[in-house]
């Protein structure tokens, strides 16, 4: 599938998507600083959360007090909401840098939202994987669309990919465990060939909420060609999210080390040309450890195999030499030569 000019897919490199989701705590500025330094570290894409409150919770959501956190979700949210206003500059802002700007919505307000901003795809969140009505919705739009599967059981994903390809839409599935932070016994990356068999026309990912960022680079091997990581441009800020958040040196490393798996991946054991100046003086060659006179039979005593590999006889045939007769005089520390072995 494609997202703007990004192609993606098992043959393409591994799509990295910083996700500053709300670690800017509602401050535009913050926002801005992580867009830059996303760019910076060579990310493709930034991604960002949109919450409509009105549209998104009840009253009573202000009792429910997440795991990674100390206050209500209702309260967090109010907090890091930002209006269509502010979420159309950062779009354009981030977009102004290079930068695919994606965004999940958690209704379907904000879904409309996104819809009126032009949004080039859509990011349903773990917790809306199984929202039938809402995928339903967002997939109405006809645009990509790149689902968290965290909390969801094969089956559940199921039902989200089957409006999904009902309606069409290209998609992409995220093996995720929502977890803050999740141990890297719970992460489960075996979970990506489960995926990969069920849903063969998935573009395959992991939306990673370990520490650091070795299971993102151990995933790509299995499979993920989206990476997906919680950002933060300084990890001092206060904010539910910012501590499994990689810095802005992790996110480069993060872009390279994944690249170059990707680029290692494949291959066949063979040699290649390109290894021919190591060959020549890496191997070992049949040579003269002492002078042999012509008519004289090469013994262990007298021959054996040394360092470079450009003789004409390898090491490998020291068996078929040993017994026979030199043909001519051959000097000590000599690499030997047919011509050099008689009958």
């Amino acid at each position: 599938m494609r997202i703007g000019h990004r192609t993606l897919g098992p043959d393409q490199p591994p799509f990295v998507i910083a996700e500053i989701g709300i670690n800017h705590e509602g401050d535009p500025g913050k926002a801005r600083r992580m867009i830059d330094d996303a760019a910076a570290a060579g990310c493709e894409c930034v991604k960002f959360q949109c919450h409509v409150i009105e549209d998104e919770y009840v009253p009573a959501a202000g009792q429910v007090i997440p795991g990674n956190a100390k206050e209500s979700i209702l309260d967090i949210m109010r907090r890091c909401a930002f209006d269509e206003r502010t979420e159309r500059e950062l779009k354009a802002y981030a977009e102004g840098r290079g930068l695919i700007y994606l965004s999940t919505p958690f209704s379907r307000a904000a879904a409309n939202r996104l819809e009126r901003m032009d949004v080039l795809a859509y990011k349903i969140g773990s917790g809306e994987c199984n929202n039938t009505p809402l995928v339903d919705h967002i997939a109405s739009f006809g645009k990509p669309v790149l689902v968290s599967t965290g909390m969801n059981d094969l089956e559940s994903v199921a039902r989200t990919v089957d409006i999904l390809e009902r309606r069409k839409v290209p998609y992409g599935l995220f093996h995720c465990t929502s977890m803050y932070p999740t141990p890297y016994s719970k992460v489960r990356l075996g979970a990506l060939a489960q995926l990969a068999a069920r849903f063969p026309r998935a573009v395959l990912g992991l939306s990673d909420h370990s520490l650091g960022i070795y299971t993102c680079l151990a995933a790509v091997p299995l499979g993920a060609r989206l990476l997906e990581k919680h950002f933060t441009s300084d990890p001092t800020w206060p904010g539910p999210d910012v501590s499994i958040s990689i810095t802005p040196d992790e996110l480069g490393q993060l872009i390279r080390g994944s690249r170059a798996v990707f680029e290692a991946l494949g291959g066949v054991k063979d040699v290649l040309p390109e290894e021919q100046p190591t060959i020549d003086f890496a191997y070992a060659s049949v040579v003269t450890t002492l002078s042999v006179r012509a008519g004289e039979r090469f013994t262990r005593e007298n021959l054996w195999v040394k360092r470079p590999g450009t003789g004409e006889i390898h090491a490998t045939r020291y068996e078929d030499v040993l017994g026979r007769i030199a043909s001519r005089d051959v000097a000590q520390d000599a690499l030997l030569g047919w011509g050099d072995v008689g009958g």
